[in-house]
């Protein structure tokens, strides 16, 4: 971090923009971290694809299912290959206020931008709890913190928890994995004190011309929907930042077939079955060439036949052809 704890929103709103992967975390064919595949992964995000920051250690990265250890050293292998080259936001969230602290001051120590911390989503049962919570990590920190507002957590934050923990020194902005109506009640509140981010890629034009968002920080869509030779994400967020919107509507509509794709693999088993898809995820990523490998209990492996289905899937749309092949795919 490059900012003293007293300025970590204005940080934020300065560094924030543009497009920041939420990446998967690879595991070799045993199951343990694939270092390797992790450097290579961050080269391509940063050199191919030209990403603006890379989101480590959340959702899309297993957090749940990583030791402290392994958590610790993906960010520091993150932060040491993203270098000079885009930002770093680690998740540190824990059930234990006290590991989420030290993971916390860790992401600070090892050089990470910005941190985004969940709430325990076992005790924690309202508002008073909730802020308390934030309250005590970001006392004990300096890097600015980011909330992390899914209903996966099991208690959501009202807009007025959000504006009320958005008063805190160095919480800096929100991951809002809301319907727009409430992102827009939260906007509303303090869309100036913290940055706002969504994780729908379907909904990143909307939100940059109806709402004035500038980033889209926390989806695996950066990686997902394009190459290094075909970038249409970039392309229509490029043009949507610089308001010329009819531009980035037409440069948009190229991800439309994609997008009925990653609805069918990502988005109906996330929101209409409660799957978290990380399995069919990481067998995508492997397609196009990245480092993935199995995910770990208690997550199910993708079958054969879902593999297959969703090979042709993609390539129905063109994007496994138009995929450069940086990285030997693992059991693709």
């Amino acid at each position: 971090m490059n900012y003293r704890k007293s300025e970590a929103k204005e940080a934020a709103f300065a560094q924030f923009r543009g497009i920041w992967a939420a990446i998967t975390t690879p595991f070799t064919p045993d199951g343990a971290l694939d270092e390797a595949g992790l450097r290579h992964n961050i080269r391509y995000f940063t050199d191919r694809l030209g990403v603006d920051g890379i989101f480590c250690t959340g959702t899309m990265g297993e957090f749940w299912a990583l030791t402290k250890e392994e958590r610790i050293r993906t960010v520091e292998i993150v932060v040491e290959e993203a270098r000079g080259k885009c930002r770093v936001i680690a998740h540190t969230g824990h059930h234990s206020p006290n590991e989420t602290v030290d993971l916390t001051q860790h992401a600070q120590a090892a050089g990470a931008d910005f941190a985004i911390v969940i709430n325990p989503y076992y005790p924690a049962a309202n508002d008073d709890m909730i802020y308390e919570w934030f309250a005590f990590v970001a006392s004990r920190v300096d890097i600015g913190i980011w909330m992390f507002d899914t209903s996966y957590a099991g208690y959501g934050f009202s807009p007025q928890l959000t504006a009320r923990i958005a008063d805190i020194e160095n919480v800096c902005g929100i991951k809002c994995s809301r319907p727009l109506e409430h992102y827009a009640q939260v906007r509303k509140l303090c869309g100036e004190k913290i940055v706002m981010s969504h994780p729908s890629e379907a909904e990143w034009l909307t939100l940059m011309r109806d709402h004035g968002a500038r980033v889209h920080m926390s989806s695996a869509a950066p990686f997902l929907l394009q190459t290094a030779t075909w970038r249409p994400l970039r392309e229509y967020t490029e043009l949507g930042l610089q308001g010329r919107f009819a531009e980035a509507e037409t440069a948009s509509r190229q991800l439309d077939p994609l997008r009925e794709v990653h609805e069918r693999w990502m988005r109906d088993p996330w929101v209409k079955q409660k799957i978290i898809p990380i399995a069919y995820l990481k067998a995508w990523t492997e397609m196009l060439g990245l480092a993935a490998g199995p995910v770990r209990p208690p997550l199910l492996q993708i079958t054969g036949e879902e593999r297959q289905a969703l090979r042709e899937d993609l390539e129905k749309t063109g994007l496994l052809a138009r995929a450069s092949m940086p990285h030997q795919a693992r059991a693709a």
